[in-house]
């Protein structure tokens, strides 16, 4: 049953818990439940959309080929919490958390998350989101901005989310072994073809 509050006679919501909203989601629908309120996605720009597809084949090709878990995309969700379910642009497990997917969801945090900014959903990706992924023991979380190019890249120290590769020309993962990326790679302007890229980073080994 919803769980309702209100800070004054006036005014009262209602806050969902995990189980309610992944009843609640169906395909189609595009939404984060973030302590307990339905925060709905909005539809994404060409950049946006553009570098979705091209970093999705980029690394579900690397994932498959050196078979290291499974990648999925933004209609999946990610329960983390009792009251915090999220639908990453990109959510990476590893081969030996497999376990963890259900039905309609998956239960726990990714090894890694890539979320690419737009204007409606950027403040929350840096935020709140940032906050629960590391509270919650995401290895890794990407931040790409197809707007300005300022991507940004964090890896688990301890407790803490801590930025890596700051303004480095490379960026080498930290959770996918041997996946080494090129920062000029990641202009939705300029995108190179994906197989020349997995043939760069297969070059390097």
């Amino acid at each position: 049953m919803p769980t309702f509050v209100s800070l004054s006679t006036r005014s009262e919501y209602q806050l969902l818990s995990a189980d309610e909203f992944l009843d609640w989601l169906e395909p189609g629908k595009h939404a984060d439940l973030i302590d307990g309120k339905i925060e709905m996605h909005s539809p994404v720009s060409i950049p946006h959309a553009r570098m979705m597809n091209f970093i999705y084949l980029l690394i579900g090709q690397y994932v498959e080929a050196h078979e290291l878990g499974e990648l999925f995309r933004e209609v999946v969700a990610v329960k983390l919490s009792s009251r915090n379910v999220f639908l990453p642009d990109l959510a990476f497990y590893a081969a030996d958390r497999l376990g963890q997917i259900r039905d309609t969801y998956v239960d726990g945090a990714p090894d890694l998350v890539v979320e690419v900014l737009s204007q409606t959903t950027g403040a929350r990706d840096i935020g709140v989101k940032f906050a629960e992924y590391e509270q919650h023991g995401v290895r890794e979380y990407w931040i790409l901005d197809p707007a300005t190019l300022a991507h940004r890249f964090y890896a688990r120290d301890g407790e803490l989310l801590v930025e890596f590769a700051h303004g480095e020309p490379t960026i080498a993962s930290r959770v996918l072994a041997g996946l080494v990326m090129e920062r000029a790679w990641l202009d939705p302007e300029r995108l190179p073809r994906v197989a020349d890229c997995l043939a760069a980073i297969a070059g390097r080994g």
